[in-house]
């Protein structure tokens, strides 16, 4: 069964000219129901207060106050801020496992998910996806977990 798309920004294009690595900050507005400025500012926030880490790109964002370039998403500051938001973390892969989800309707629960695919982070809500572009590869991107909204 080919999964729906439908694209949604999340609301960036009120605030942001063009396309950045904002990912995670669009997932989160479109399921979580929030404001796309709300969400990135807190993000943003987030991000500055985060040290660089040793194994963080030369371009990452830690420790500047922005959400276009990635959110390190394995911090637990990220991890509250979902929790926070009334997320749940579902794993749908271990190590060594193997692909076991993809990014297709009839593998993934109904209600309003945020996936972790490899590098990339979409809105899919009751089965459609909600992103800038078609991000399945007809349904063979594997899933790595995704955060549920609860309630």
């Amino acid at each position: 069964m080919k999964t729906q798309f439908n694209f949604n920004d999340g609301g960036r294009s009120k605030y942001f000219k063009g396309t950045g690595g904002d990912c995670v900050t669009r997932a989160i507005a479109i399921v979580g129901g929030k404001d796309y400025k709300e969400v990135y500012d807190r993000l943003a926030t987030e991000n500055q207060k985060q040290r660089k880490g040793k194994y963080d790109r030369k371009r990452s964002a830690a420790g500047k106050q922005t959400a276009l370039h990635g959110i390190s998403t394995r911090r637990k500051w990220f991890k509250d801020y979902m929790s926070e938001l009334g997320f749940r973390w579902v794993p749908t892969m271990l190590i060594g496992q193997g692909c076991k989800v993809h990014l297709k309707a009839d593998e993934l629960p109904s209600g309003k998910l945020v996936c972790a695919v490899s590098k990339h982070y979409v809105a899919v809500i009751d089965g459609v996806i909600n992103d800038t572009y078609d991000c399945s590869r007809d349904g063979t991107r594997c899933v790595y977990g995704y955060y549920i909204k609860e309630g």
